[in-house]
């Protein structure tokens, strides 16, 4: 079973300001800060991820002499699911700044009933043979999209652990995630929401990531 991080109980930092704030319907009305928010979010999930990666003892030689420092020794891969994983994609990428980069579409494709499946259209990876890889998206709703990524990113290779990161997840989602996800993983979640709409919305949620970053969908 993979284990779960949930930063906002695990202690009270400015995370917690950054959560309510893209929890906040008049600050989303700021698109740029929405997105410098969940940017800054993603900072902060790549530093605390950073502890559990592999570092070797590395010589850096300064103006004066050598320094022995502890550096990654073998950097992840990065991979989001468009569109609404970018703006945390980028603060990962900010952290992690040596990291590669792998990107998923995924959409819900509406049924009249009211039901949706999920649809995987694109994946451009380099191969994770061996890698750790984090694998992020803002909203863990159903945790059915992030568990369809996870497979179809078995192409590119078994890597050797998988981080998922997701800003608000609901309870069901997050269940679904663990009992489906293999043991070699970790998911770091920011909150953990109770309840899901028949829709299958988080409650109290955000919204649609998406849309607050970038404008309405047609």
């Amino acid at each position: 079973m993979p284990n779960v991080r949930i930063l906002s109980e695990e202690s009270n930092s400015v995370f917690n300001q950054f959560l309510s704030e893209i929890r906040d319907h008049n600050i989303q009305k700021d698109r740029l800060r929405f997105r410098r928010n969940l940017e800054r979010c993603g900072e902060i999930f790549a530093y605390e991820i950073s502890k559990e990666l592999e570092y070797a003892k590395t010589e850096v030689t300064t103006p004066l002499g050598v320094s022995e420092d502890m550096l990654l020794s073998d950097q992840p891969v990065l991979i989001t699911i468009l569109r609404a994983g970018l703006p945390m994609h980028q603060g990962l990428l900010n952290t992690l700044d040596k990291a590669g980069n792998g990107y998923i579409s995924a959409y819900r494709k509406h049924h009249k009933d009211g039901t949706f499946d999920i649809e995987l259209e694109y994946l451009a990876c380099p191969s994770i043979e061996g890698k750790t890889i984090i694998l992020s998206d803002p909203m863990l709703a159903t945790g059915s999209s992030m568990v369809l990524a996870y497979k179809a990113l078995l192409e590119k290779g078994n890597p050797k652990h998988c981080h998922i990161v997701s800003l608000i997840s609901s309870a069901e989602g997050l269940e679904f995630t663990k009992k489906n996800m293999p043991p070699n993983c970790t998911i770091w979640i920011g909150a953990v929401d109770q309840e899901m709409t028949a829709q299958s919305y988080i409650v109290p949620g955000l919204g649609d990531a998406g849309d607050l970053a970038f404008g309405p969908k047609e």
